[in-house]
């Protein structure tokens, strides 16, 4: 309801606050708005919990709610979790949702009914939000939850081999330590809605008899419990109903002889409600290669118009394949799917084992298993085989306090040879290669408030992002700037050359010059003899890194998991031991603390 459309009657505030209200909102823009509608809901929430939590000693002291935590990465299992409550609530049910970053391990032997949405990502690992109690629960100090029942949804990527790892771990320690389970857990692939949506219903179910009964004890009314941040104001464009948005620039941005090949991209927010913030990311949906489209249709003697049915939609299988299906992204289901489809017996036997189709997918897309394995197989059941296509998500490298209606990526083309052909990945091939400036492209952001930019102006912070890693903190810089912000700000930055590879390197000297930017450290890995890289020019300042940390420093790191990400932890705790006199245990348990109070926060992939 508009401010405007409220009167005394309706409104808690008297006449005069009201009128204060409505003259502020009219001098604010649709972002200030924004920024001020989450502060408000974040101050209102605090205020609210102790006679929230009152109300429920005083009503129901003996009814427990039903507590569903997730552990987020890229938004998904937040959203499941909101899912849950939503649903729940409906059924007249007590709820409290909680972040797992904002809850106390030691509340768990309090709880009767627990509900875990948790994502996986990386090597089978938690998501940053839930390592915590990942950890919490596998130690010594867990305590036994005989009497709990437990329903645990996890999503994933079936690409990777440690498909919902954390799930599976956050229900096999629950149980151990006594939690009755009684639903099935939900091992969900990145195209989950539909599934989710009936193992909500399922899990709600089982739950509601003794959460009604117990809630009928206590004499309780429903009472929601709101943890976590402030949000960004919910846009109507979302995951499933993406905005269209026109790609404005494509420029790129590393040298003619770069072995890279890195796109800055702007693309106009401009007649929609988007919203986000520094560290946020954005999700781009991206067309398939229709010459990659045609080579499958014509290799598997299909007609390019039969009509296929994706769901609901009835399509042409050219456009189904060009618009809505994975064709690039390997994983697991498609070749189990496909052998079967097409009775191939060399896949099937592929199919059972899952070290040899690991690494038979690892070198192939989906376009090349169906190249590579031509049969008889109809339209529909072709389309059957594959799984609906999934937005990118790409860290954003733009505030909107400087940028306005825009957003801005760094994207990084993924290129490479085989099987004597070029490879491109689907969505930076598309953004690269294919789509002109101009183009439609179609969009959302996606929340991630385990990556923000301390609230203090006066906080300083040290940001390590090689290569496309240096996009949210483009976006960090921004913001400070447009806020002022008199907190010192410290860059690492590496790449193989720094004549070929210096991302941004105008504007980062600009920076300097300004003063915005205390200190930049460069590693060009390939410019000496000797390779150096940010971990390495980490190291070299340890002195000075520490006492930034000492003296209330944010560190945040963004890039790559699987090596980098676990190369600078490994430079921080060196540090810490070095310069901090701590050993291996206390230098891990200094880092807990700084993640603890979100004074170490990654956004890796």
């Amino acid at each position: 309801m508009l401010l405007s459309q409220l009167n005394a009657a309706a409104s808690p505030l008297t006449h005069e606050q009201l009128q204060k209200l409505q003259g502020l909102v009219g001098e604010l823009n649709p972002i200030q708005q924004a920024w001020v509608s989450g502060y408000l809901a974040a101050t209102a929430n605090s205020a609210a919990l102790s006679g929230i939590a009152g109300q429920a000693t005083a009503g129901a002291d003996e009814s427990a709610p039903l507590t569903i935590l997730f552990g987020s990465q890229t938004g998904n299992a937040k959203g499941v979790a909101n899912q849950i409550k939503a649903q729940a609530e409906a059924r007249g049910l007590t709820t409290k949702l909680v972040n797992m970053a904002d809850y106390k391990p030691a509340n768990l032997k309090k709880e009767k009914f627990l509900v875990i949405a948790v994502s996986t990502y990386g090597e089978g690992e938690p998501p940053e939000d839930a390592e915590a109690l990942h950890e919490f629960l596998a130690g010594k100090k867990a305590p036994k939850l005989e009497g709990v029942k437990q329903a645990v949804i996890g999503l994933g990527d079936s690409s990777y081999e440690f498909f919902c790892q954390t799930a599976k771990d956050f229900e096999a320690r629950l149980a151990a330590l006594g939690a009755e389970i009684v639903v099935p857990r939900a091992d969900l692939d990145v195209d989950y809605e539909a599934e989710a949506e009936a193992w909500i219903a399922q899990a709600l179910d089982a739950l509601e008899p003794a959460l009604k009964a117990q809630q009928q004890a206590g004499g309780g009314n429903v009472i929601s419990m709101p943890f976590g941040a402030p949000q960004t104001a919910a846009s109507q464009y979302t995951k499933q109903n993406p905005f269209a948005a026109e790609l404005s620039v494509v420029q790129k941005i590393t040298g003619r002889n770069s072995s890279k090949d890195v796109r800055h991209i702007e693309i106009s927010l401009e007649g929609s409600d988007i919203t986000y913030q520094p560290g946020d990311s954005l999700g781009v949906y991206f067309l398939n290669d229709p010459q990659e489209v045609a080579a499958v249709i014509d290799v598997l003697k299909l007609d390019k118009a039969q009509t296929v049915k994706i769901g609901e939609l009835t399509v042409s299988l050219e456009t189904a394949l060009i618009e809505h299906l994975e064709l690039t992204q390997s994983y697991p289901g498609f070749v189990e799917k496909y052998a079967i489809a097409t009775g191939n017996e060399e896949l099937s036997a592929l199919a059972n084992d899952k070290a040899a189709l690991r690494a038979y997918i690892e070198e192939r897309q989906i376009f090349d298993v169906i190249k590579q394995n031509p049969a008889n197989i109809e339209a529909q059941a072709l389309v059957d085989c594959c799984r609906k296509l999934q937005a990118r998500l790409y860290s954003i490298a733009s505030s909107q306090a400087e940028v306005e209606e825009e957003v801005h990526l760094t994207v990084g083309l993924v290129e490479f040879d085989t099987f004597g052909e070029k490879h491109f990945g689907g969505c930076s091939g598309y953004l690269a290669n294919r789509a002109e400036e101009g183009t439609k492209v179609k969009v959302f952001s996606e929340q991630n408030d385990n990556f923000r930019l301390p609230a203090d102006n006066a906080t300083p912070v040290i940001m390590v992002g090689p290569g496309t890693g240096i996009a949210p903190f483009r976006a960090f810089l921004q913001e400070r700037e447009a806020r002022d912000a008199e907190g010192e700000n410290w860059l690492f930055f590496g790449n193989p050359h720094f004549t070929e590879d210096f991302l941004y390197q105008v504007e980062i000297q600009k920076y300097v010059k300004s003063g915005l930017l205390t200190h930049v450290d460069l590693a060009f890995s390939r410019d000496q003899a000797e390779k150096i890289y940010v971990q390495d020019r980490l190291r070299e300042k340890g002195e000075a890194v520490f006492a930034w940390l000492e003296k209330g420093a944010h560190f945040y790191v963004c890039g790559d998991a699987s090596r980098m990400a676990k190369d600078v932890h490994q430079a921080l705790i060196d540090i810490i031991k070095t310069h901090g006199g701590k050993d291996d245990e206390q230098a891990e348990q200094y880092l807990k603390a700084l993640r603890s109070a979100n004074r170490y926060q990654k956004d890796v992939y």
